[in-house]
C-alpha cells in the first residue's frame, strides 16, 4: 500500500526536480532542506520526501555523515527515550497500544546527484540516529545532497505532549530528519524527551498537504496555500532556523499578538483574562527581551502551553484562580516571560543543550529574575497571602518571589543531592535538571552582577547574544566575554560554581576590637574559592559592606567599628551560601542571635536561633488516641545537626508517653560514601493494657550510592544497640523483661519500573540469644502490565538459650517485634481486628498456620503475580525448624488487594496446609491487611520520580 502511495505521491519527473533544486540551493546556503510531507490523517501519518544539501563547514574531511531521526525513538519499548520514561517511572508509554506508538520506516536513501543509493546504517543503541556513508569523503567547504524517502507514524501526545493529540489535532515536533551538528566530531546523541534537539542552522524550504479542515500554525513564513480537492497544499519556509514545531489544528487554538515587528502565535492558557490585558504584557516581555538581549531574528514566534507544561515555574501560581494569591494576569505573565525567554535563546543560540545547557539555564533564569525585580518589586513568594494575620509571622512571608531560585537549589544541595552545572543533562536527576540547576545557575548570574560593577552581568549577556546569534558557540565563548567585561577575577564562577558541586559556607571565627576598628577573622568552611560579602549592621540596617576574596582557609580583615552592633556575614543573602545560621557575631555580648519560636515549620531565618512546634497525633489500641506536640529545629531545609523531643498524652492509657531524638549527619563529596548519620533515639509508649515500653537506641549509619545519580541503586550500613526496659505483665509472665540488641544491617536497594531488586544481611547479638537473616525481593514487570513478585527470606540461630519462649523467635507470619520497629496498631492483640495487622517482614506469610514461630532456623518464599490491575494472586511456602521437632514444610495461597502497594493492602487467604480457608465460618478473622500511615513515606512513592 505505501509503495502505492509513493508511485502517487513522487513521480520520476518530481525526484529529479528536488535534486535539481537542491544543486542551485547549496550556492545559497548552508544545510539546505526541502521537504514534501503529506499528512494521511485516518493512519496518523506522514509520508515525506527530503533533500539535505549538507554544507560541510568544518575544517576536516567527512567519511561520515550523522542525521537526526528523533521519530523513530518512539518505535519500541528498547529506545534510550522509553528507558528514559522507565527511570522516571513513567508507565504509559510502556503499555500503550501500538497504533499509539511511532516510528519511522525508511523507503530510500539517495546519495548525491546522479541519484544514487548510499550505505546507511543506525548506531547500536541509538535507534534515532541515522550514520550514511557518502560514496566518496565531503572535502572541507563542500556540499553533500542526501534524498530521503520515508513514512513516519505519528505518536500519541500523552507522552511527550507532542504528537496526534484529540480533536484531530497535531502538535508536531522533530517530526522531519534534521542533520546533526559537526563541531570537532559528531555532536549527536538519542531523543530523551529533554527538548533539546541540536541542529545547524537550516534554511527550510516546505511543502505539507493535509485536509482542507485543519490549519497550519508555525513560527515558519508561509507563502502560498493551494485548495486540491479535499485537501490543500501549505508552502512554508524560513532561513536560519532551529526549531521544528508545527501546530495542526481544526480549530481556533491559537492567539495573535504583533509586538513591535515580532508577530506572537500562542495557545497559553490565561484564565480567563481579556485580550487587551493580554497583549499589553506580551508587548512588555518582547520590549524586555529586546532590550535586554537584541532584537529577535525572525518576524514570528511561537509561545505554547506544551513548551510552558513541560517545565514550569513552580509554586503558589499553580493554584486554581479562584485562591490563587497573586495579582490577576500574574500567572499568565509569567507563563509567557518563561515560555517567550526560553524561545528567544533556543531559536537564536546555537549551542550544545545537551553538554552545555546550563548557559542557557543561567541567561533565562537571570532575565526571569530580572524582569520580576523590574515589574513586580515587593511581590512576596506566598502573594497575597503573606499580608494575612498568622501567616505574615512567618519567616516565608517575608521573602519576595525571586528568593525561591536560591532555595529550591538549597533544597537539593542540604542532601548533599546537588550536581554540578556543568554535567550533561541526560546524567542530572529531574528535579536538578528542571529546577535546582536551572535556578543555581541563574542566581550564580546575579551572583556575580554583585560582585561585579552593576551592569557587566547584562551587557556582558547582551553582547554574547548579539555577537553568537544564530552562529555555533559554546560555554567558553560566554566565558570570554564575561571575563573581558570583568575589572575583578572571576576564575572562581567557572571553575567552583559552575565545574563542581563545592558549597559555599563562611563563617566568622573571631571578631576583637582594635581601636576604632573591628577584626573580623572569616573562616572559609569548604575551601571553595568564591567571593562573600561582610556585613556591619545596626538595628538590623547596614551601615557597613565589603566584598572578602581569596579566602583559603581563614583571613583577618578589618573595618569601621563606629556604630557597629553585628557583624555579619551574607546578610543579604546574594551569595547562594549552604548554611547561613553561623554568619552572625554580635559586638561585645555572648548571645550572638535571639530565639524565636514558631508554631508550625518553617523557612529557614538564619538571623535567629529557631525552635518549632507542631501539633502532633498517633493512635494504638493501647494509648489510644495520643496528642501532642513536637518541638523540633528542622526547617523545609535539611540541616546537618537535627533534634526533637514529643511528649504526648494517651487518652486511654491516661499517662505521659512520646519520643525523643538527637541526630548528626556528616556529608561527603565521595563518589560511593555520601552520608554518616549518628545519633540517639528513645521512645516511651505502651506495648499492651497498662504495660509500658521505654527504647533508647543509639545508632551510626552510612549510606553509599552511585556515583552516576541517575541510578537509583542505595546501600546503607546500619550500627546500633537497641536497649528495652519493659513492664511486668503479670497475666502472662516473660523470661525477660529487660534486654540490649546489638544490631548490625546490610540492606542494598536498586529500583525501578520495570526491575526493583533489594534485599538485606541482618545480624543481631544480646545475652540469651544471636541470629542472622537475609531478605532478597525482586519485582519484574511484563510487557503485559502484568507484575511478578518474590521474596526470599532465610534465617538461622547462632545460640538460643530462651528454653520455650518464642518472644525472640523468627515468626511465620507476624514478628513479634521485639526491636520495636514496625507500626503495630495492637502489637500484643491474638485475636480480633487489630491481631490481622500484618508487617511484611521475617517469614511474610499471610494465613495463621503452625508452627507459628522458629526457635532454630526457616525459609521462606512469597509470590504474587497479576491478575487483574490491583488484584494479584498469592502464594507462600517454606520450611520451618524448630529444636527437636523434625523440619516442617508450610504453604498458604489467596488473593491480595494491592490499593497502594506495600501500604495499603487486603489479604483474602483461600487455601493452605489446613485446607480450604473459608471451610470452618470464621472467615473475616483471616483477612489480613497491611495499612501504614506514615505521610512521609507515602510522599515518598509520588516523588521517586524526581530523585
Amino acid at each position: 500500500m505505501l509503495n502505492l502511495f509513493y508511485c502517487r505521491f513522487l513521480n520520476k519527473k518530481q525526484i529529479l526536480f528536488f535534486f535539481l533544486v537542491a544543486f542551485c540551493i547549496q550556492v545559497h546556503g548552508q544545510h539546505a532542506t526541502l521537504v514534501n510531507a503529506v499528512l494521511n490523517d485516518s493512519l496518523k501519518s506522514l509520508y515525506i520526501q527530503q533533500n539535505i544539501a549538507y554544507h560541510n563547514t568544518s575544517g576536516d574531511t567527512l567519511k561520515s555523515i550523522y542525521l537526526n531521526d528523533w521519530m523513530n525513538a518512539f518505535s519500541n519499548t528498547r529506545t534510550p527515550l522509553a528507558k528514559r520514561f522507565f527511570e522516571e517511572y513513567d508507565r504509559d508509554f510502556h503499555f500503550a497500544r501500538q497504533d499509539k506508538k511511532g516510528g519511522t520506516t525508511i523507503n530510500s536513501i539517495m546519495g548525491d546527484v546522479p541519484p544514487k543509493e548510499i550505505v546507511w546504517e543506525r548506531p547500536i543503541d541509538h535507534p534515532d540516529l541515522i550514520k550514511i556513508i557518502p560514496e566518496n569523503p565531503v572535502l572541507p567547504g563542500g556540499t553533500y545532497n542526501i534524498s530521503l524517502n520515508y513514512s513516519i507514524k505519528i505518536p500519541n501526545d500523552e507522552f511527550t505532549r507532542y504528537g496526534y493529540g484529540n480533536k484531530g489535532r497535531y502538535q508536531l515536533r522533530y517530526w522531519f530528519i534534521t542533520p546533526g551538528v559537526y563541531d570537532n566530531g559528531w555532536q549527536v546523541y538519542s531523543h530523551k524527551n529533554m527538548d533539546d534537539l541540536y541542529i545547524p542552522q537550516l534554511d527550510l524550504d516546505i511543502k505539507f498537504t493535509l485536509p482542507s479542515n485543519l490549519s497550519a500554525i508555525s513560527s515558519y513564513n508561509s507563502e502560498k496555500i493551494v485548495p486540491e480537492g479535499g485537501e490543500k497544499t501549505i508552502h512554508l519556509n524560513g532561513k536560519d532556523r532551529l526549531e521544528t514545531e508545527l501546530y495542526l489544528t481544526n480549530e481556533i487554538v491559537f492567539d495573535y499578538f504583533p509586538a513591535d515587528t515580532l508577530h506572537v502565535f500562542t495557545n497559553m492558557d490565561d484564565d480567563g483574562i481579556d485580550p487587551a490585558h493580554k497583549s499589553i504584557l506580551i508587548k512588555r516581555i518582547v520590549s524586555f527581551l529586546n532590550e535586554n538581549l537584541g532584537a529577535y531574528p525572525h518576524p514570528r514566534i511561537l509561545s505554547t502551553r506544551q513548551d510552558y507544561a513541560a517545565n514550569p515555574v513552580y509554586g503558589l501560581n499553580q493554584l486554581p484562580k479562584f485562591i490563587r494569591p497573586f495579582p490577576e494576569g500574574f500567572n499568565y505573565d509569567l507563563k509567557q516571560l518563561k515560555t517567550l525567554t526560553q524561545q528567544y535563546l533556543k531559536n537564536t543560540l546555537l549551542i550544545n543543550p545537551r553538554e552545555e545547557k546550563w548557559v542557557f539555564d543561567a541567561i533565562h533564569t537571570y532575565l526571569m529574575m530580572e524582569y520580576m525585580d523590574e515589574h513586580y518589586p515587593n511581590l512576596k513568594i506566598l502573594g497575597s497571602l503573606s499580608e494575612i494575620f498568622g501567616v505574615r509571622w512567618f519567616h516565608a512571608s517575608e521573602l519576595t518571589f525571586n528568593d525561591q531560585y536560591p532555595l529550591l537549589y538549597l533544597y537539593m544541595a542540604r542532601q548533599n543531592l546537588d550536581q554540578p552545572l556543568s554535567t550533561p543533562q541526560d546524567s542530572l536527576v529531574k528535579f536538578n535538571r528542571t529546577l535546582a540547576n536551572p535556578y543555581k545557575a541563574g542566581v550564580g548570574l546575579k551572583y556575580l552582577e554583585h560582585f561585579l560593577d552593576k551592569e557587566t552581568v547584562s551587557h556582558s549577556i547582551k553582547e554574547f547574544y548579539n555577537e553568537y546569534q544564530l552562529k555555533p558557540t559554546s560555554a567558553g565563548d560566554f566565558e570570554r566575554i564575561l571575563k573581558k567585561n570583568s575589572k575583578k577575577d572571576i576564575d572562581w564562577f567557572f571553575e567552583d560554581y559552575v565545574g563542581t558541586k563545592q558549597k559555599i559556607d563562611f563563617k566568622i571565627r573571631s571578631l576583637n576590637r582594635s581601636g576604632d576598628s573591628l577584626r573580623v577573622s572569616v573562616k572559609n568552611r569548604t575551601g571553595s574559592g568564591m567571593p562573600i560579602q561582610l556585613y556591619g549592621l545596626n538595628d538590623g540596617k547596614i551601615i557597613y559592606q565589603t566584598w572578602v576574596e581569596n579566602v583559603d582557609d581563614h583571613k583577618t580583615v578589618s573595618i569601621p567599628a563606629s556604630g557597629v552592633e553585628t557583624v555579619a556575614i551574607n546578610h543579604e543573602g546574594l551569595v547562594p551560601e549552604i548554611n547561613r545560621r553561623n554568619n552572625y557575631r554580635a559586638v561585645g555580648t555572648l548571645i550572638n542571635k535571639p530565639f524565636q519560636f514558631r508554631l508550625f515549620k518553617d523557612l529557614e531565618n538564619p538571623q535567629y536561633n529557631q525552635l518549632f512546634l507542631m501539633p502532633e497525633f498517633r493512635y494504638n489500641l493501647y494509648d489510644g488516641l495520643t496528642l501532642g506536640a513536637n518541638f523540633y529545629n528542622k526547617t523545609l531545609l535539611e540541616r546537618n545537626f537535627m533534634f526533637s523531643l514529643t511528649p504526648m498524652y494517651g487518652l486511654k492509657s491516661e499517662t505521659l508517653v512520646g519520643s525523643a531524638s538527637l541526630s548528626h549527619q556528616i556529608f561527603f563529596d565521595d563518589d560511593d560514601l555520601y552520608v554518616l548519620r549518628y545519633g540517639i533515639s528513645g521512645n516511651r509508649f505502651s506495648y499492651g493494657h497498662d504495660l509500658f515500653y521505654q527504647r533508647l537506641t543509639p545508632h551510626l549509619s552510612l549510606y553509599f550510592r552511585d556515583s552516576y545519580m541517575r541510578n537509583g541503586r542505595n546501600e546503607r550500613i546500619s550500627i546500633r544497640n537497641v536497649n528495652v526496659y519493659r513492664d511486668k505483665n503479670p497475666e502472662k509472665p516473660v523470661d525477660v523483661l529487660d534486654y540490649s540488641v546489638f544490631n548490625v544491617n546490610y540492606s542494598y536497594s536498586n529500583p525501578g519500573l520495570v526491575e526493583h531488586f533489594a534485599g538485606n544481611v541482618d545480624f543481631q547479638l544480646a545475652e540469651k540469644f544471636s541470629k542472622s537473616s537475609v531478605t532478597l525481593i525482586y519485582k519484574k514487570l511484563l510487557e503485559n502490565d502484568r507484575q511478578l513478585n518474590f521474596r526470599f527470606f532465610g534465617g538461622a540461630f547462632l545460640y538460643n538459650d530462651m528454653g520455650n519462649s518464642d518472644y525472640f523467635s523468627f515468626a511465620l507470619d507476624r514478628p513479634t517485634d521485639y526491636l520495636f520497629d514496625y507500626n503495630y496498631y495492637g502489637r500484643s492483640e491474638t485475636t480480633g481486628l487489630f491481631s490481622q495487622q500484618i508487617i511484611m517482614a521475617e517469614g511474610g506469610f499471610k494465613s495463621m498456620l503452625e508452627p507459628q514461630f522458629a526457635n532454630q532456623w526457616i525459609t521462606t518464599v512469597n509470590a504474587s503475580a497479576t491478575l487483574w490491575k490491583y488484584v494479584f494472586a498469592y502464594g507462600d511456602v517454606g520450611v520451618v525448624k524448630n529444636r527437636h521437632y523434625s523440619a516442617k514444610v508450610l504453604y498458604d495461597s489467596g488473593i491480595r488487594l494491592s490499593l497502594v502497594q506495600n501500604y495499603f493492602e487486603l489479604y483474602f487467604p483461600v487455601y493452605s496446609n489446613e485446607g480450604w480457608e473459608f471451610a470452618d465460618g470464621n472467615y473475616d478473622q483471616k483477612i489480613r491487611f497491611i495499612a501504614a500511615l506514615d505521610l512521609q513515606t507515602i510522599i515518598g512513592i509520588f516523588t521517586r520520580e524526581w530523585f
